[in-house]
């Protein structure tokens, strides 16, 4: 295989939306089967994605979302996000694409790490207990940035 520049992944996940934490997810998965460094720092409505209570619940935005390719009025109207989280949950069944739990497992095995943001934890009232048990840690974004201090790294906000 060849050597690439890119060393080190740091993602930051702000929303989870399905369609955000399956991009974020996705090149996690991809950064790990290229030999290369990843972890994801959830942060904000990030953190529902690892939350054991909600990240079976997540749905995709129909409101505000231009890819959607329908009038934000349309997208909320009543069942449409459930109708539109359906569609895309069938679609990546046919790909066979892991429910988002076995996802964060299947990515903590391949060494992906995975890191709660402290602010945001203590802001939505969260404890340790309430988030999954692959998590790497809590960390503050001062933390994380630390993390980013090496040659080759590169961040992407999801």
């Amino acid at each position: 295989m060849p050597e690439t520049k890119v060393k080190k992944m740091l993602f930051i996940l702000s929303k989870a939306t399905l369609d955000n934490v399956y991009a974020a997810f996705i090149m996690a998965n991809g950064a790990r089967m290229e030999g290369i460094e990843a972890e994801i720092f959830f942060t904000f409505f990030g953190l529902e994605a690892i939350n054991k209570e909600k990240l079976d619940h997540l749905h995709v935005a129909t409101v505000g979302n231009p890819a959607m390719h329908m009038p934000t009025m349309l997208g909320g109207l009543p069942g449409m996000e459930a109708i539109a989280t359906k569609m895309m949950k069938k679609e990546m069944e046919k790909l066979d694409m892991p429910p988002v739990g076995e996802f964060l497992e299947i990515l903590s095995d391949s060494g992906v790490k995975l890191w709660a943001c402290k602010l945001a934890v203590e802001m939505f009232h969260l404890e340790e207990k309430d988030l999954i048990d692959d998590l790497d840690g809590i960390l503050t974004i001062g933390d994380f940035y630390n993390r980013a201090d090496t040659e080759d790294t590169h961040m992407l906000f999801v």
